[in-house]
């Protein structure tokens, strides 16, 4: 065991840390989405459908994020 390696809690804390970035970006995609219905209300649907793939791929990597805190 080095001094660099992390173990235990420690790789649940860094994700905790990590997820913190899907977090802003889904709220940053909806706001989005939000802020163009009540400008152009006739193009809500054109956006919400961009956005769930927008929320799909940050939600991915959050995803990817789990995984890789609790690999060994």
């Amino acid at each position: 065991m080095t001094l660099l390696e992390i173990t235990g809690s420690l790789n649940v804390i860094g994700y905790g840390l990590g997820a913190i970035g899907p977090g802003i970006g889904v709220g940053w995609i909806f706001a989005s989405v939000i802020q163009g219905t009540a400008r152009q209300p006739e193009a809500r649907s054109a956006m919400l459908s961009t956005a769930w793939i927008g929320f799909a791929v940050v939600e991915a990597l959050a995803l990817i994020g789990v995984a890789l805190a609790f690999a060994r």
